[in-house]
């Protein structure tokens, strides 16, 4: 008799998905909107647009700040 079977086949679990929650934003902080401004001083609005669509979507301003640098520059 060999050591599987088509049985054992059978019973096995199905694979879990991963799902991705779209469009849920978390929204930002009194203080993070502070600092934003603050910071809106030194870089353009390319720039601040996108910082705040990370942060808006739950990333930090530090995160945010550095993918901004890299994806529009300062």
């Amino acid at each position: 008799m060999p050591y599987h079977t088509q049985q054992d086949k059978k019973k096995a679990k199905p694979k879990k998905k991963v799902v991705i929650k779209k469009g849920k934003t978390m929204g930002m902080s009194q203080n993070q909107k502070d600092k934003l401004k603050e910071h809106a001083k030194h870089h353009s609005t390319k720039h601040m647009s996108l910082m705040k669509k990370m942060m808006k979507g739950g990333s930090s301003f530090t995160k945010a700040h550095n993918a901004a640098k890299k994806m529009v520059g300062k």
